[in-house]
């Protein structure tokens, strides 16, 4: 083990040789991480005396904090270049054959040029964030607590893992630098988006908040690691010159993919979708599993969270509110401005807001849309049953008559995400990257317009003109 890691370590030495003799590489970086501190301790100084005359201590005890997270990401943004031309710029400069033609593992060579791409924009993060520190704690600025500044550390490093990622499997797939640096908007614009929530969530105090999106950030940069070394090829590399889009075989590839053998539409259910179905049929055992962990979690939640507020709440108060309940909703009025393809057009666009975010974060935004949306029923049962309103005949009347379309409906719309990110990060040997997301897209489609829309309509229609009278005969009884 130690000689395999060895080789990695020979890639490593050499790609940072390369990098530290390329003056234009080094000026930027060093000169953005060493002036951009002196920069935000400035603005940070000049916001502490305009927040100073509005007594605003809770946006200053955030302040530093947010400096930091800043200072932390430019470094990583300027260093990208690195990881981006790891193998493109090889293959410009006429370098990758002696490369790819070593007795190296795939793995090897891939590791090597990450644990560079890395280890450059985290080098200079820390140092940037360092300098910066050091400033602080000789003006009167307060310090972040321990667990804040580990925080800060963690979502720096993860965000330096998922660009770094991100960049080199650019720099795999694309065929010249130029190619490569203009995909590096789709890096670089997404993180920054993610850090603007992490920046909310750090003004509000959400400490567990951001410690889930370090872990949501390094799971997704583990799954583009895999991606990268899933799809290595050194044939590829050296084969392509320039890349066309075909829109042709794009279409023949999903059509046929989406098409099939089938001669009829039974033939088609029978023979091609039910083998898209088998093939999913594990990420629906395991989105079932996790339906059932975000019903307890979002009945845990409101358990732990509302239990203490109605414990203060006086009877009156309780008495009012329950009082509500049973007179709303007036369904007998919403059965009048809600209809079938309103409701079917609502679901219909949150499963496939579901697959989009999971596309783009190999399923894990959009189990985590799935999860909310499976939670909310959770948290809704254990709202009631803390209002002392029985929540089963609630259930089976105003849920179960659609939700046993709608339900199923979602779950399997998000298995098919599930095994989208999954089979992505599966090597198939023989198959590019591009064929292998057409043959998973046409996947989705088939199990999308013949399964899950038709158990969406279904629902739809069930719960704007059966589901409305159930509840209301309920609530008059």
């Amino acid at each position: 083990m130690f000689s395999k890691l060895k080789l990695v370590w020979l890639v490593a030495g050499r790609e940072l040789r390369d990098q530290f003799r390329d003056w234009r590489v080094l000026a930027p970086m060093m000169i953005l991480t060493l002036c951009f501190p002196f920069l935000m301790n400035e603005f940070a100084k000049q916001t502490v005396d305009f927040l100073n005359q509005y007594n605003a201590n809770l946006i200053l005890e955030r302040l530093v904090p947010f400096s930091i997270m800043i200072i932390g990401f430019f470094p990583i943004t300027v260093s990208l270049i690195v990881a981006l031309e790891s193998f493109v710029g090889e293959k410009e400069r006429g370098t990758i054959e002696p490369i790819l033609s070593a007795p190296i593992d795939d793995w090897q060579l891939y590791f090597g040029k990450l644990l560079v791409g890395v280890a450059t924009p985290l080098l200079a993060s820390y140092l940037s964030i360092g300098l910066y520190l050091i400033m602080v704690s000789r003006q009167q600025l307060e310090m972040p607590p321990t667990p804040v500044m580990i925080q800060l550390f963690l979502l720096t490093t993860a965000h330096a893992f998922l660009m770094v990622s991100a960049a080199i499997v650019i720099s795999v797939q694309s065929t010249s630098v130029k190619a490569a640096n203009l995909l590096a908007s789709f890096i670089v614009i997404p993180v920054a988006i993610l850090m603007q929530g992490e920046a909310v969530m750090l003004f509000w105090g959400n400490e567990q908040v951001l410690w889930l999106a370090v872990a949501g950030v390094m799971i997704i940069a583990v799954l583009l690691i895999r991606v990268g070394i899933a799809h290595f090829e050194r044939e590829y590399l050296l084969g392509r010159e320039i890349d066309v889009i075909n829109l042709r075989w794009i279409w023949r590839t999903f059509w046929s993919n989406f098409r099939g053998d089938a001669a009829s539409l039974g033939s088609w259910y029978w023979n091609v979708l039910g083998s898209a179905f088998r093939r999913i049929l594990p990420a629906v055992f395991f989105a079932a599993l996790i339906a059932g962990v975000s019903l307890w979690m979002g009945y845990d939640w409101i358990m732990k969270n509302t239990s203490e507020v109605i414990a203060h709440a006086s009877p009156e108060d309780l008495k009012a509110v329950e009082g509500r309940l049973r007179e709303l909703p007036d369904l007998s009025s919403i059965r009048d401005h809600i209809s079938a393809p309103f409701l079917f057009l609502n679901n219909t666009r949150a499963v496939a807001l579901i697959f989009l975010a999971g596309l783009f974060s190999f399923s894990v935004l959009g189990i985590l849309l799935y999860m909310v949306n499976i939670g909310l029923i959770g948290g809704i049962f254990a709202l009631l049953q803390l209002l002392g309103v029985s929540p089963w005949p609630i259930f089976l009347a105003g849920v179960v008559p659609h939700g046993v379309f709608e339900i199923p409906a979602l779950m399997i719309g998000s298995a098919v995400v599930l095994y989208f990110g999954a089979a992505i990060v599966t090597p198939q040997t023989g198959k590019s990257m591009g064929e292998v997301i057409l043959e998973l897209l046409a996947d989705w489609a088939k199990i999308f317009i013949g399964l899950v829309v038709p158990l969406l309509l279904i629902a739809a229609v069930i719960e704007a003109y059966i589901t409305p009278g159930l509840l209301l005969n309920l609530l008059a009884s």
